[in-house]
């Protein structure tokens, strides 16, 4: 059964490497905060203030994030059309495969010979004509509140010891080592999805690259 486009744009919202990115860039900037946070030094009111930060700093960039995937969706689209406009105006079917070639990933455009980019020209050329405009689809507005979503949400497990914990410094112990698990198992997840030959070597590195990360942006005043 051939893919609809809806499934299509779904697995393009839940695609792998997207979200481990995501999901790694909410965690290091929540870390940025807890991570400023003086055990010896901080109260309440402190505790109060950081817990503002992150969750704030999180929320405008989960708007951010998921107003640039609308933008790449469009770019996307937008470039599509533009092929197809294309390869319906080339001048020879020779053009428009040479067209089609050029947009396709290189792995799959130097497997195809002139025999199946003239199916795919041919089928191009017979089919309506292009929309005049990308239009976003309710898919990709329910993408961009899904990427949305995951770099805010990742905010909560790494603040959770703070709002339930009197202890400063014991609540900033339980959090650091959430933080650690969870780049950890991203870096695990990284790591199968690439089909490295030993995964948690991924989740070791991704969380010495996390640390390094949040070392640098507190030390750069990020």
């Amino acid at each position: 059964m051939k893919p609809s486009p809806e499934a299509g744009r779904l697995r393009r919202v839940l695609d792998p490497i997207d979200r481990i990115s995501e999901f790694l860039f909410g965690l290091i900037m929540v870390l940025t905060f807890t991570g400023s946070l003086s055990a010896a030094e901080a109260g309440r009111g402190e505790v109060r203030d950081m817990l503002i930060g992150a969750l704030g700093c999180n929320l405008a960039w989960g708007i951010i994030d998921g107003i640039f995937y609308l933008m790449g969706c469009l770019a996307e689209k937008g470039r599509g059309l533009a092929v197809w406009r294309a390869v319906r105006e080339a001048p020879t079917p020779e053009a428009a495969q040479r067209l089609i070639a050029e947009a396709l990933p290189d792995v799959a455009a130097s497997v195809l010979g002139p025999r199946e980019l003239e199916v795919m020209r041919a089928k191009l050329a017979e089919s309506d004509c292009p929309p005049s405009r990308p239009k976003l689809s309710a898919d990709e507005w329910l993408g961009a509140l899904a990427v949305f979503g995951w770099v805010f949400l990742v905010t909560f497990p790494v603040t959770i010891p703070f709002l339930f914990m009197q202890d400063v410094l014991r609540a900033m112990r339980f959090s650091n080592a959430i933080a650690l698990v969870l780049l950890f198992a991203t870096g695990v997840a990284f790591g199968r999805y690439t089909h490295t030959r030993h995964p948690w070597l991924s989740g070791l590195t991704m969380m010495l690259v996390g640390m390094v990360l949040v070392t640098l942006t507190i030390a750069l005043g990020g």
